[in-house]
């Protein structure tokens, strides 16, 4: 389930007028927003790399790989590979590449995953008759956002892919009444994280409203609630 947007700016604004230490606007959030549900989402991909070398926990819900997967599969998506050339637009991962063909002998759609390959190791490849890539035993290289697939000779049709996508954008928009700026459900736009961030979407902000409002004391508060948060989880 998504974070509410709106729930996430009330309980900052909350904070920050408990003691009349400023106001963030509308614009100040959404940017501050964005960054902190980035800085969470690529926190993931660390964190799995880090917790796949140590022993899984016995008990289901405490294994930390198994939440880390949990929250990055609201995030998996296929696309297809437009000419067998252009990656999706919303890519911020790529998983793996896939070649759909029709079996020669047997008339039957089958599909094929393609191996990564460097320039290099291309070069050689099609340089053997034994290793040279066929639709069934296809192979690709990846230049940027650009693929290149082979199997027989470049292809353009069939390839598809399995990915991560990047977050959409959060905003947190508004109409104005009577010179008041009321939240506007149809138009804003949500956290896509897991709604266990909520807690650590709010620190974030605060942490650099504090720096923005040059106000020490919220970035001490939010550090304070972070460093409390990160203790229980790990207890």
């Amino acid at each position: 389930m998504a974070v509410s947007v709106d729930t996430v700016y009330q309980r900052v604004l909350a904070i920050l007028n408990k003691e009349q230490r400023g106001y963030l606007t509308p614009q100040e959030f959404n940017l501050f927003a964005n960054q902190a549900q980035m800085d969470i989402f690529e926190q993931y991909f660390y964190d799995i790399n880090q917790f796949s070398r140590l022993p899984g926990n016995s008990t289901e819900y405490s294994d930390m790989l198994d939440v880390l997967n949990e929250k990055i599969s609201a995030f998996e998506a296929e696309g297809a590979v437009t000419g067998g050339i252009t990656l999706p637009a919303d890519l911020y991962r790529l998983g793996s590449v896939k070649v759909s063909y029709v079996d020669p002998i047997t008339a039957v759609s089958k599909i094929a995953e393609a191996e990564r390959v460097t320039k290099n190791e291309y070069l050689y490849i099609t340089l053997s008759p034994l290793a040279a890539p066929t639709v069934s035993r296809p192979i690709y290289t990846r230049d940027e956002s650009q693929l290149k697939v082979y199997g027989g000779g470049q292809l353009t049709t069939g390839v598809t892919c399995n990915y991560i996508k990047t977050p959409t954008t959060v905003e947190w928009n508004y109409t104005m009444v009577l010179g008041t700026a009321q939240y506007n459900a149809s138009t804003s736009t949500n956290f896509p994280l897991h709604q266990a961030e909520e807690q650590e979407l709010i620190e974030k902000i605060l942490e650099m409203s504090g720096m923005l409002l040059k106000d020490p004391s919220i970035y001490q508060y939010a550090n304070a609630e972070e460093t409390e948060r990160i203790q229980q989880e790990k207890a």
